[in-house]
């Protein structure tokens, strides 16, 4: 039978004692995570350029626990090895950067701010969960104890792995689960092209249109002023601030953390509406991080060290309003969906699918004469824009699928 995981987040709802429980063992697991990263910086350093592996790391965790009992020798042993693991994948991806000549990016040492999540690598050791069956649903932790947990959708299949993070002054708990493969949607006889913007989110080729909701926007006062109030405190160590410090924190990531919940929340249900309607989506094969790419400054060749103008400021805000449509996520979410689904997701290539003209084929720069009308200076064809693209897309879509089924 085929199988697939699916991963499951639930919210904690952890008593005082716990939270700082689970607090320690963040903080333990991230001295663990830097002690290891330390050593094999020194080994490399030395002299003998000693490569530390994995193994050798995972093998000195029993005299570490047993040298601190207190701190370490608390959390689960699998736990632990699965940070060392997170550290050598990061030192894998690191040579394979390396090797393809992009950018390193050398592994570096988290603070205490940025590692907010522990990984349990099997149901059963070091965690439990649903501990206690017949009651609240609730999930042990090794350290901690029995962790009430709010679940809102029942969980399918055999647990995996459970993982514990802290979002803000959130906790919550990530599960994978191994289950039986679900069973595509029945055939609707429906394809269509989506092209993806800024005016709207999305235009399909059927006309239709998706708006921008624009959740970064829409909290820009309230981003703007909890930043202020922020940025009036000293840059300190989480543990040297005060009260009302801690306040400004926590208000930045609250509404941070809204308006990704915002947007991952569109993104879920515009893609659910796109799965079960069509049979086959097409879509740009967009390269957003080159989108909004800051431009480079230009030398005035007259004047040493003087700049021209390069359209950095209106640039600036087109990146963010690029960043607050969220395409990347829609598209991922979108393509795990279909999959799930059996639904056909086809991405293509985006050149000139907003300057051809459906009715003639004609390619002109000049057919598109504003952001949102489309009028073809050869045959007339008068249409929104981007219901132009998203219609090219699909037809671009469908030779490659004919294409890739020959």
């Amino acid at each position: 039978m085929d199988t697939q995981i699916r991963a499951y987040k639930f919210l904690l709802r952890p008593t005082t004692r716990q939270v700082q429980a689970l607090g320690e063992m963040l903080r333990d697991h991230c001295s663990l995570y830097n002690g290891a990263l330390q050593e094999r910086r020194d080994a490399y350093r030395h002299v003998s350029r000693t490569s530390i592996k994995y193994g050798m790391q995972s093998a000195q965790l029993k005299d570490i626990r047993a040298f601190d009992p207190e701190r370490q020798g608390r959390w689960s042993f699998s736990s632990q090895q699965a940070t060392l693991r997170r550290l050598d994948k990061a030192f894998q991806a690191f040579f394979s950067r390396v090797k393809a000549g992009r950018t390193p990016g050398y592994p570096r040492f988290r603070g205490q701010n940025w590692f907010d999540t522990v990984e349990f690598p099997k149901d059963g050791d070091g965690v439990r969960w649903d501990s206690l069956p017949g009651h609240a649903t609730r999930v042990r932790f090794q350290g901690v104890g029995h962790v009430k947990v709010n679940q809102h959708r029942p969980v399918v299949g055999r647990v995996k792995t459970v993982s514990v993070k802290r979002e803000g002054r959130r906790w919550f708990v990530v599960l994978t689960a191994e289950q039986a493969k679900a069973e595509p949607l029945a055939p609707t006889g429906s394809v269509v092209g989506i092209d993806l913007g800024i005016a709207n989110f999305l235009a399909d080729s059927n006309g239709e249109f998706v708006a921008n909701p624009r959740f970064g926007r829409e909290n820009t006062e309230a981003l703007a002023e909890a930043q202020r109030q922020l940025s009036a405190f000293p840059r300190v160590r989480r543990d040297k601030r005060t009260k009302k410090h801690r306040r400004a924190v926590e208000k930045v990531a609250a509404l941070h953390g809204t308006v990704r919940r915002q947007r991952l929340d569109h993104a879920h249900r515009t893609a659910l509406t796109l799965v079960r309607q069509h049979d086959l989506i097409a879509h740009e094969k967009l390269a957003i991080s080159n989108m909004v790419r800051a431009p480079k400054p230009k030398p005035d060749p007259e004047q040493p060290g003087v700049f021209l103008p390069n359209g950095a400021a209106a640039k600036s805000g087109l990146n963010r309003s690029i960043s607050d449509a969220g395409w990347g996520l829609f598209l991922q979410i979108l393509a795990s969906k279909a999959e799930s689904a059996g639904r056909t997701i086809i991405a293509v290539d985006p050149r000139n699918t907003s300057r051809t003209c459906p009715e003639c084929g004609h390619v002109c720069g000049e057919n598109r004469t504003t952001q949102a009308k489309f009028h073809c200076v050869r045959c007339g064809h008068l249409a929104h824009a981007d219901t132009v693209g998203a219609i090219n897309v699909l037809r671009a879509g469908l030779v490659r699928c004919d294409a890739n089924s020959a």
